[in-house]
Formats: structure tokens, C-alpha cells, sequence
């Protein structure tokens, strides 16, 4: 045999064992490839597991601080009212305050006043006789107690003489009781002292003798 003949089988095993070898280097690349792919998609996977994941935790959080900012909220609305109420209050009492202090400014001035008042009407009461100096005495202390009435009339005092009237525990002071048969029980029979008051405010009640049934 000559040395060509021999030498083409010997191509054709090594042609061979060269297609062999690329076909298994194919093969391997594509594994190579596939195992990428794999790789990547489970790090795909992770990567929206851990999204996911994070994305759950961000939304409690979320829900946490908007809880606790809504009942925060709920807190600041609750004391706003509160001081809103207590501020609407202080304004009621210091306006009622004003008012009360304007109203009643000349109640310890009446007070002093009323002792002189007493005093003519007890003068007068105890004035007898019809000699002109008393007729002028007499004209002169009532003129006098005019002047106090409208006085206290155009600054809302206003007498208390309950004669007759049924007795009242708010605005009368029993000094004693008689027994009458002609008038009911707890009846004003007589008046000691004239009581007055200021702007509806007893400054000094009426000193009263009070019927008693028989």
C-alpha cells in the first residue's frame, strides 16, 4: 500500500476527532449559556423576592407612622378645642366681670348712703309739733330724702318697703313675729328698717315684723 493511502484514514480520524471536539465545545458553550441564563433569571427572581420584600416592609412602616400621625392629629384637634372652650370661657367670665363691675361700682358708696337716709327718716318720725321752724325742718329733710330717691332711682337703686307684702326670705329680715287674726300667715306687718338693692343685687334687706297664724 502506498504512503497516501495510509494517510487518508488518518485525516479522517483526526477530521473527525476535530468535529468531535467542536461539537462537544458547543455543546459545553450552550450549557455555559443555559447555566448563565439560570443564574440570571434566579437572580431576577431574588432580586424581585427582596423588592417585594422590602416593598411589604416600606408599606407597614408606612401604615405605622400614618397611624401614629393621624391619632397625633386627633390629640392636637382634641387640646385645640379644649383651649379654644377654655379661652371662650375666660372671655365669658371677664366679660361678665366688666359688666358686674360697672354695674355694682357704687354699691359701697349706696351702702354709706343709706345710713343718712335713716337717719332723716328716723328725724322726721321723731319731729312733733306744727311751729314753723319745724314745718321748715320738716320740708327741708323731705325735700332732702327726694333728692336721694331720685338719686337712687337714676342709678337703678331701688327701695324695698314691704308692707303688707308676703315675706320673702331673699329679700326680707324677720326681727320677730306677731300673731294677727285679720291678715295671713307670713305677712309683712311692719317695717323697721327699708331695705334696697342695686341693679337686682340686695345691698341690704328689709327689716320686718311678720304675721303668725292665731
Amino acid at each position: 500500500m502506498s504512503k497516501e493511502s495510509e494517510q487518508e484514514p488518518a485525516e479522517s480520524v483526526e477530521l473527525e476527532l476535530d468535529n468531535q471536539t467542536e461539537a462537544v465545545e458547543e455543546i459545553e458553550a450552550v450549557e455555559e449559556v443555559e447555566e448563565v441564563e439560570e443564574v440570571e433569571e434566579n437572580s431576577t427572581v431574588l432580586d424581585d423576592e427582596v423588592i417585594l420584600n422590602d416593598a411589604e416592609v416600606n408599606l407597614e412602616l408606612l401604615q405605622t407612622q400614618l397611624l401614629a400621625a393621624q391619632q397625633q392629629a386627633a390629640e392636637n384637634l382634641d387640646k385645640a378645642v379644649r383651649v379654644q372652650a377654655e379661652m371662650e370661657n375666660l372671655k365669658r367670665r371677664t366679660q361678665k366681670d366688666l359688666e358686674n363691675a360697672h354695674k355694682y361700682a357704687l354699691e359701697g358708696f349706696a351702702k354709706e348712703l343709706l345710713a343718712v337716709i335713716d337717719s332723716l327718716e328716723l328725724g322726721l318720725q321723731a319731729v312733733t309739733g306744727d311751729s314753723e321752724a319745724v314745718q321748715k325742718f320738716r320740708e327741708g329733710s323731705e325735700l332732702t330724702l327726694k333728692q336721694f330717691e331720685t338719686a337712687f332711682k337714676k342709678y337703678n337703686i331701688q327701695k324695698i318697703d314691704p308692707t303688707g307684702e308676703s315675706f320673702n326670705p331673699e329679700l326680707h329680715q324677720a326681727m320677730t313675729m306677731q300673731p294677727a287674726a285679720d291678715v295671713e300667715a307670713n305677712t309683712v306687718l311692719n317695717v323697721f328698717q327699708k331695705g334696697y338693692s342695686l341693679n337686682g343685687r340686695l345691698i341690704r334687706p328689709a327689716m320686718v315684723v311678720v304675721s303668725k297664724a292665731v
